[in-house]
């Protein structure tokens, strides 16, 4: 039995827990005494609490996310009414800020702040041989990155074979963006590349070909950036993939040519373009130089292999639905494979509350804190943009209606796609759970109801995405084209709308 369980709900079975990892890695002599288990978040708290307890544990600890919270509040009440003996730790973003205010304080016996890494092992040693801390809440200062053992080798074969290996080179992050926790950094710091690089090669001989850096700013220091790229370059063979975290406006020369070095399917880039609004860029103090930015995404789109997947955020102070659209189809034009639609959040700690009152932000009181209303935009528009953000998700992202989607969003992206958001709902009241072929069947209506597109184009485009999506037998949408009869498509419109 372990004394120690390091424990976690993860969002989906895929993911794993970087951050265990390190604890474990840095237990010191009690490494041994400590095990790992994750979960996710569909698992009752209830069942998870019985899987714990029978490992009988002296200490718990219990990372703490903004998706886990509710489960994780709960499975803390059932292990102390069980088992209320047991030591509970938590530490986690989510927990690092009014940690007082939340209810899973009140029920654990210790809180841990700021980066746990290697001050949950020095609290379990204390714990476990005295004398206990008579501090509750223990804030962790930022480790020295050299002094920390790396975490790699808890990768098991299991976790290589089916599940997300996340890595990282460097930690922090030198902007501060109102909206992201890593606003309260002072700047970024690189682990010794040496020892970083080695842990690399040996994941990579251990059979891991998909690696995604968690690296906030990947291409801050070039010079790192070449020799990581060119690690992986040397190592490319058909099962490679790499992904990372790129600043938008920096792209110099000698990281494009290593770049164009990867084939396609191999390189990944998360671009964090966030709005291309100066107003708005301004109240959350980022910094990006909109002109390079688009520059950049339009060279890597149209000269790399690269795939980029860019991030806009709905509901910043300052947005308003007209500089949104703008946003949105300045980055359609530069081609990107996806355009991350996202909805503000209210992180715990960071400083987009200063914006509050006089933004008149209203925000969800319970995870994720979803932005409701701002002074830019009322709760009906929010409503309506996060609508279009989950139907550009299974349209515009999903890489199924590649054939579809310039017919679809013409010389006006934002606004075509709206419209058809706007019918979406208002034919199916659904956002989730639309099958595929019904998603093919319903762009067909919509696209010639909602946006009066001529019906054979649609046909014509539709069915090419069908038959490349794998989908097979007759396409329902195409039974009244294939008689090309005008009567035969108003009835199959008309029928449709009954339906529905």
């Amino acid at each position: 039995m372990s004394k120690i369980i390091l424990t976690t709900l993860n969002a989906r079975y895929i993911h794993t827990a970087l951050g265990l990892r390190y604890i474990k890695a840095n237990m010191g002599v009690l490494v041994e005494e400590t095990h790992i288990v994750e979960f996710v978040i569909s698992t009752r708290p209830v069942d998870i609490a019985e899987q714990l307890l029978r490992l009988n544990p002296e200490i718990i600890g219990i990372g703490i996310y903004i998706w886990n919270i509710q489960q994780s509040t709960e499975l803390v009440s059932i292990i102390k009414q069980i088992s209320p003996h047991t030591l509970v730790v938590l530490g986690g973003p989510e927990i690092s800020h009014d940690a007082s205010k939340q209810a899973i304080t009140q029920l654990s016996d210790y809180i841990i702040s700021g980066y746990a890494d290697l001050a949950f092992g020095e609290l379990c040693d204390q714990l476990l041989h005295g004398p206990a801390p008579l501090n509750k809440f223990i804030s962790a200062p930022n480790p020295r990155l050299k002094e920390l053992a790396l975490p790699y080798q808890y990768y098991n074969d299991d976790d290589i074979k089916n599940r997300v290996i996340y890595v990282e080179a460097s930690r922090g992050c030198p902007f501060k963006c109102e909206f992201c926790l890593s606003a309260l950094d002072k700047t970024a710091w690189s682990f010794p590349q040496n020892e970083f690089l080695d842990e690399m090669e040996k994941l990579y001989n251990k059979g891991v070909r998909r690696f995604k850096f968690v690296d906030r700013t990947f291409n801050l220091k070039i010079t790192d950036s070449i020799r990581i790229m060119t690690f992986f370059i040397e190592r490319i063979d058909k099962h490679l993939f790499v992904h990372f975290e790129l600043i938008p406006d920096r792209l110099p020369e000698e990281l494009k040519q290593l770049i164009l070095q990867f084939p396609s399917n191999t390189l990944q880039f998360e671009v964090g373009v966030q709005s291309l609004t100066p107003i708005v860029q301004k109240l959350i103090n980022r910094k990006q130089n909109n002109e390079l930015t688009l520059t950049n995404l339009r060279w890597l789109h149209s000269k790399s292999a690269a795939h980029i997947h860019a991030d806009l955020i709905i509901g910043l102070p300052g947005e308003t639905m007209a500089t949104f659209a703008h946003s949105f189809d300045q980055l359609i034009g530069t081609g990107v494979q996806e355009i991350q639609v996202g909805i503000l959040k209210r992180l715990k700690g960071t400083p987009i509350d200063q914006h509050t009152l006089p933004y008149d932000m209203k925000y969800h009181s319970v995870t994720p804190y979803s932005v409701l209303s701002t002074q830019g935009l009322s709760f009906a528009e929010m409503q309506r943009l996060s609508r279009f953000a989950r139907y550009w998700d299974l349209i515009g992202n999903s890489g199924r209606f590649n054939n579809t989607l310039p017919l679809l969003l013409g010389k006006m992206p934002f606004q075509q796609f709206m419209l058809l958001s706007d019918w979406l709902y208002l034919t199916t009241q659904q956002t989730h759970q639309i099958a595929l072929t019904k998603l093919f069947d319903l762009l067909f209506q919509g696209l010639s109801e909602a946006l009066k597109l001529d019906s054979q184009k649609i046909y014509t485009v539709l069915i090419a995405d069908y038959h490349q999506s794998g989908l097979k037998g007759q396409a329902k949408f195409a039974e009244a084209l294939t008689q090309k009869t005008p009567e035969k498509v108003k009835n199959y419109r008309q029928n449709r709308h009954k339906k529905m």
